[in-house]
């Protein structure tokens, strides 16, 4: 395999990364809240809200700051050094990638960012995290 193709490889890799983080932000508060309302316990394990909610704050300081964030400017860069500068290569990669991209003003993202932030916050002391997790 050629230098080209391990550089593509690993952006489309990076790129599923990316969406998981995503997935990750937008299902782990709709699984928090709901797990809040059907007492789910494993909702409240203080690992996991850490996490979560550190998760959103890296994405909303970006958007307050005007940061790209850097798995994308790793991806970019990969695909750069593939020759690739555009998605319209690999299939998985082209569709993860309008999931995860729009045509927006940066101010709008971060709008949105900074509002679904707060739902996460309120969603910490909606369902309060366990100090320890129990079964």
């Amino acid at each position: 395999m050629n230098s080209d193709k391990l550089f593509l490889l690993a952006a489309d890799a990076l790129l599923i990364v990316h969406l998981a983080f995503v997935a990750f932000v937008v299902i782990g508060l709709l699984l928090i809240v709901l797990g809040g309302i059907r007492k789910w316990n494993w909702v409240r394990n203080r690992w996991f809200r850490v996490l979560h909610l550190l998760s959103i704050l890296i994405v909303v300081l970006q958007s307050w700051f005007g940061l790209m964030c850097p798995l994308t400017s790793w991806e970019t860069s990969l695909r750069e050094h593939a020759g690739d500068s555009t998605y319209s290569g690999d299939f998985i990669a082209h569709w993860v990638e309008k999931i995860l991209f729009y045509q927006f003003s940066p101010w709008v993202f971060g709008v949105c960012y900074t509002v679904f932030g707060f739902v996460v916050l309120f969603a910490w002391f909606y369902v309060r995290p366990n100090r320890y997790y129990k079964n």
